[in-house]
């Protein structure tokens, strides 16, 4: 797939946040990406349904909500009905069963289905997942907190997951989240990365349009 940036909205002004979301409108962005945090399964909280809403109400492009939570399997009917068109909840967040089916209530509601898994978290354990998902998030950094230095690991687990895939003939992307910018996005696509988040890469300039303009050339 064609490189595809998506800003994170957990960096954005939340003081301005509708004026945010129209510079991402404006701007070469694919996707509005939402960190969505409970401090439990991270020790930070983020944003729930009704800054979401707010978003919807004005994101002219996809919505990519990312579920930092437990029991992930509660919520995922509430981001269908605003519209969220993509949904990666947590290997971690999740026993075999229960991630089971949230893959599937996530595709029965008429989403892409993704899986994300953190830096620890070997891709290997997605092997039995691959057929059954469009999408595999790859943590750059321990979630949880925006503004992280990226985790130089990650790299190499982009391009053992693309093996994987490749192996395993899948039909899923790669998505990375968090630490990327102009300095890795190019290896990470080499590799085998589609789909990469850009919280303050996107947002720390007070310019998105030109921000996620530097990555699409870098």
């Amino acid at each position: 797939m064609p490189r595809l940036i998506a800003p994170s909205m957990l960096s954005a002004d939340f003081g301005n946040l509708h004026r945010d979301c129209r510079r991402v409108n404006r701007s070469a962005a694919g996707w509005f990406h939402l960190d969505v945090m409970d401090g439990l399964f991270v020790p930070n909280i983020s944003f729930g349904f009704p800054v979401c809403k707010a978003i919807a109400e004005v994101a002219e492009k996809p919505m990519d909500a990312h579920l930092m939570i437990v029991e992930p399997w509660r919520y995922i009917e509430r981001f269908a009905a605003l519209g969220v068109k993509y949904l990666s909840v947590h290997y971690e967040a999740c026993n075999d069963r229960r991630l089971k089916e949230c893959i599937k209530l996530i595709r029965d509601c008429g989403m892409g289905v993704g899986v994300a898994i953190n830096p620890e978290t070997p891709a290997e354990v997605l092997i039995p997942y691959l057929h059954s998902i469009d999408y595999v998030v790859v943590m750059g950094v321990h979630p949880g907190y925006s503004g992280q230095k990226y985790i130089p690991e990650t790299t190499e687990k982009v391009a053992v997951l693309a093996e994987m895939i490749a192996g395993a003939e899948a039909d899923c992307f790669i998505e990375v989240d968090g630490g990327v910018s102009v300095q890795n996005i190019a290896e990470l696509e080499r590799l085998g990365a589609g789909v990469f988040v850009a919280g303050s890469a996107a947002f720390s300039s007070g310019d998105p349009k030109t921000a996620v303009r530097a990555l699409l050339d870098a």
